[in-house]
C-alpha cells in the first residue's frame, strides 16, 4: 500500500511510485487516477518516463501502447498485459494497494 497527495500530481504526467516492492507508474488524467506496473511488458522500460494520451500510456522505448484503467496491452510489441492497481480516493489523499 503506498499513499499520495492527489494535488501532488499533474494532469497526463505519470510518475513512478513503489506499492509493496513493487515499481508502479501513477498516472492522474483530469480528476481520475490510475495506476499500472511500471515496467513494460515487451522489454525492461519505466513506463513512468512514456507519453500519456487520453487514458492511454505509450512505452517511450519502443512505442507499446496500454490503457492505463484495465492495463490491456493495446498494441505490438507488447502483448501481455500490466498488472493494475486500486486507487480509492478521500479527500486529496490517495491510497494505491494491489
Amino acid at each position: 500500500m503506498a499513499e499520495v497527495a492527489f494535488d501532488s500530481l499533474v494532469s497526463g504526467k505519470p510518475v513512478a511510485i513503489e506499492v509493496d516492492g513493487v515499481a508502479v507508474c501513477l498516472t492522474r488524467v483530469g480528476d481520475e487516477v490510475f495506476a499500472v506496473e511500471d515496467t513494460c511488458t515487451h522489454s525492461e522500460a519505466s513506463l513512468s518516463e512514456g507519453e500519456v494520451s487520453g487514458t492511454k500510456i505509450e512505452c517511450w522505448l519502443h512505442g507499446a501502447e496500454f490503457d492505463l484503467r484495465s492495463g490491456a496491452a493495446l498494441t505490438p510489441p507488447a502483448t501481455q498485459a500490466l498488472q493494475s492497481f486500486k486507487v480509492q480516493r478521500n479527500g486529496n489523499q490517495l491510497v494505491i494497494s494491489e
